[in-house]
């Protein structure tokens, strides 16, 4: 059995207040994109991983989806093969989507109702509870309450630039002071144009981040040198996006490590 889950962007990310309980209080869009990566799955007498693609730095036994086959059911065991395209700690919630779509495999037979599966998602990151739908979802609390949203960018391209260096989501929410926004994300992106977003819709981290690796910046400013309407960081980073009506015939510096992809919202 193969499973494909895929990555995701954060349009705006506005952290807007501590919580109580160690985590943030948060206002984004998450917008699925058409990058994913493969996890086979067989079953076992014992839970194994192995990887291959992109090397996964941490302990195997601490993998999402190892957490999501023990919160599922710790009795099941499995022989699990991922094969990593989404970068790692590039803020494109590849760990996430990985846990959830097999939390979702996992109860094709309806083991669970949809508000229990909810409930063991958000046991395992506070982004995976976005990807049971998978749609382009307004995010707010700590990242577990969504609305829809009408925005339709499914014609719409995406140039992703990931850095050499990345900064950890914990060292990100450590430095950064939460603060309303000025604006509703989810009014601007329902009623202002593409071409308008740039004005209005930022992401939190990029002046910590910004300040701590120096070429994001210019990555930054290299995507709106291509032509693209709007670029922006994704998640805590450190990926960089810009969002392109076409980029069939657009070439990108080789010195940068670069993903062509889609919305598809």
């Amino acid at each position: 059995m193969f499973i494909y889950p895929n990555a995701k962007i954060n349009i705006g990310l506005n952290i807007i207040s501590k919580t109580g309980d160690g985590y943030h209080n948060i206002e984004s869009c998450f917008c699925p994109i058409d990058l994913h990566d493969i996890i086979e799955l067989k079953i076992s007498n014992k839970t194994s991983l192995s990887t291959s693609g992109i090397t996964i730095p941490e302990n195997v036994n601490n993998n999402l989806i190892i957490k999501s086959i023990k919160l599922f059911n710790p009795k099941l065991n499995y022989k699990i093969h991922l094969h990593k395209n989404i970068p790692i700690g590039s803020g494109l919630g590849g760990g996430s989507s990985n846990a959830t779509f097999l939390l979702k495999h996992l109860n094709n037979n309806n083991k669970y109702s949809n508000d229990e599966i909810m409930n063991i998602s958000k046991k395992i990151g506070s982004d995976c509870p976005f990807f049971l739908e998978n749609k382009s979802k307004y995010i707010t609390g700590k990242g577990e309450k969504m609305e829809n949203i009408k925005i339709d960018l499914n014609d719409k391209k995406l140039i992703i630039i990931i850095p050499k260096k990345s900064i950890s989501t914990i060292e990100a929410y450590d430095n950064i002071k939460p603060k309303k926004s000025h604006f509703k994300l989810k009014e601007i992106l329902e009623n202002e144009s593409l071409e308008n977003w740039k004005n209005y819709i930022k992401n939190d981290f990029e002046t910590y981040t910004f300040s701590k690796i120096n070429e994001l910046k210019k990555i930054k400013n290299y995507l709106y040198d291509l032509g693209a309407t709007f670029v922006s960081l994704t998640g805590s980073g450190s990926a960089i996006y810009g969002i392109f009506n076409n980029t069939e015939n657009i070439k990108i510096n080789n010195k940068y490590r670069s993903i062509k992809s889609k919305i598809v919202s």
